[in-house]
């Protein structure tokens, strides 16, 4: 029997695919637990214009990811913190002060989606690389620098 699985499942496949599973298997587990549903023609219909629909966004968006990747680029920051006379910082600087730099400049983007390279906490004054993901396709390094206030 051929199901649509509507979630990624391990050893079987992912979201949105169609697969072929015992009769016993998809009419007593896959499709009472909503994991999958009988992939019917009309059922392929709906997921072939999903799946190009989906598509299309996809694009759209990852260009405009590229497009602000392309406007970021070059982009030095620099983020204050309050130092010793050695020039280690009061406590730490973190993804959080670097999204709050990026929003000074104007751009928008989450924390979450910003890794700092080969450092979790930066605790020195000094030039530092983060990791910033725009898209799952569209990632780029930029520079900053922890000053001394």
């Amino acid at each position: 029997m051929e199901v649509i699985l509507k979630q990624d499942m391990q050893n079987l496949g992912q979201k949105d695919e169609i697969v072929k599973v015992r009769d016993g298997y998809a009419r007593n587990f896959l499709i009472p637990q909503g994991m999958a549903t009988t992939a019917t023609a009309s059922a392929k219909k709906v997921l072939a214009e999903n799946t190009k629909q989906r598509a299309h966004k996809e694009a759209k968006v990852k260009e405009e990811a590229q497009k602000i990747a392309e406007k970021m680029n070059g982009l030095k920051l620099q983020i204050g913190a309050k130092t010793s006379t050695t020039g280690k910082i009061f406590g730490s600087v973190n993804t959080i002060q670097v999204a709050e730099a990026l929003k000074d400049k104007g751009y928008d983007i989450d924390r979450k989606n910003i890794s700092l390279v080969n450092a979790d906490t930066i605790k020195e004054v000094g030039s530092y690389k983060a990791r910033v993901k725009l898209h799952k396709e569209v990632i780029f390094e930029i520079d900053f620098e922890i000053v001394s206030e």
